[in-house]
């Protein structure tokens, strides 16, 4: 497919995704299925069309004065690619294949459109509803981070020292042109094209044999944070596909007790896999479908050292990985999210020993469900927990990383603006 036929089918999807108000993998694994001809190389490159778009619709529509999918593919390409205008009408030339030529008021726009004027909403690219909590989380650094995560995410991966450390690594992963990542000890970070591209991980030899699981840095420092010892009773309440596990795992040198479960079954699905590759030991709890569900940890309550609550959240850190999710996001989501959080907090309070710890991780910006989180446990508590001040959690887990983190009254934020991570949250509680 030539670069301008791929500009014609990332509008189409565009469309898709507006009309049917649906996520953008679905709607680009949709197109491909309907399109056979293409190729992965023109799927690959429609999807970085795709989500670029989507990562500035709100400012690429603003510069186009216009809010149709072919106007924010334009002024995408204009803001996030930074193609000029001749440019960008050879792209738009009405040629077999490719969309319509640019009409002389979209040029205009191409040409001359400003954010100068344009609110913080629409500049920094994020519903204006989440506006103010972001405000007071951020203050002056709201569009700085905002912007930050209207950017392309970058390819880490963390080298699994229960088959290698990262310094024996680097050379057999040379091909890759990986180099450390600034911040934690056993990252690395892969290169990516202009495309947005990286190389296919998941088939070189060395993940196969259990080296390296793909996990962005934010991820492995909260991993990190949990601080998880050889010997412990350790839970990870919400485990999902299992990355914060073989990350604790990794920790721990698989000597202890580590559990893994989730709320919803089918997110465990993975995670034997990842185990057995990693040369991972954890014992994976899956529980019960039905009227008889039962709660599968409660011989454990009271024992637990250390309950690591990777929680349920509305993913607003993650906004460059996913940005049509910031998009489909209601009040409501946040609520549900709310009620989510308190719920698996509570059951990490029953799971931890008297002296054990809970830490809390979000991948969410949101106060609500940051600090917001941990002030109604401990409330709801009566004083059975405390707050561990994060920077003390710091100096012991990765005292370089204090410099680059936002604490907050009961935690720490990282962010892309700030840590070059997602934009993940860390808190941690100890029983009384």
């Amino acid at each position: 497919m030539t670069p301008a036929a791929r500009c014609s089918a990332a509008i189409e999807i565009l469309a898709d995704i507006a009309g049917r108000r649906r996520p953008a993998a679905d709607a680009l694994k949709d197109w491909g299925l309907a399109h056979r001809f293409a190729g992965s190389g023109d799927r690959a490159a429609i999807a970085s069309l795709v989500y670029d778009a989507l990562r500035r619709r709100a400012s690429a529509a603003w510069i186009m004065n216009d809010d149709s999918p072919r106007a924010v593919l334009i002024g995408s390409l204009r803001l996030q690619q930074g193609l000029a205008a001749p440019t960008i009408a050879g792209l738009f030339n009405g040629e077999r294949f490719a969309p319509t030529p640019l009409t002389a008021a979209e040029r205009e726009r191409v040409e001359i459109g400003s954010l100068a004027e344009a609110p913080p909403a629409i500049a920094g690219d994020a519903p204006e509803w989440v506006l103010p909590a972001l405000q007071a989380a951020l203050g002056e650094a709201l569009l700085p981070e905002l912007r930050a995560l209207g950017r392309r995410a970058p390819l880490d991966i963390r080298i699994n020292t229960l088959r290698r450390s990262r310094a024996d690594a680097l050379t057999p992963l040379g091909h890759l042109a990986a180099e450390p990542t600034p911040h934690a000890p056993h990252g690395l970070r892969i290169p990516i094209g202009a495309d947005g591209r990286g190389p296919a991980l998941h088939v070189e030899p060395e993940f196969l044999e259990g080296w390296y699981e793909i996990q962005d840095e934010g991820s492995q420092i909260a991993s990190l944070l949990a601080g998880a010892r050889p010997g412990e009773t350790v839970v990870d309440l919400c485990a999902g596909g299992g990355g914060k596990t073989l990350a604790l795992a990794a920790e721990m040198g698989n000597r202890g007790r580590l559990v893994a479960t989730d709320g919803d079954p089918r997110r465990l699905a993975p995670i034997h896999e990842r185990l057995r590759r990693a040369g991972a030991e954890a014992e994976v709890r899956t529980p019960r479908t039905g009227r008889a569900r039962a709660d599968v940890l409660d011989d454990l309550d009271g024992t637990v050292d250390r309950v690591v609550v990777d929680a349920p959240c509305t993913g607003t850190g993650t906004w460059r990985r996913n940005p049509d999710a910031k998009w489909r996001l209601r009040p409501g989501s946040l609520a549900t999210r709310l009620t989510e959080q308190a719920a698996v907090l509570d059951r990490a309070g029953r799971l931890v020993r008297p002296g054990g710890r809970i830490t809390y991780i979000t991948c969410s910006i949101l106060p609500e469900e940051n600090d917001g989180a941990i002030a109604g446990l401990l409330a709801r508590s009566g004083g059975a927990f405390a707050v561990v001040p994060a920077r003390s959690v710091v100096e012991t887990c990765l005292p370089s990383l204090a410099g680059a983190l936002r604490f907050t009254e009961h935690g720490l934020q990282m962010s892309p603006a700030l840590t070059g991570t997602d934009g993940f949250y860390v808190a941690t509680l100890v029983r009384s």
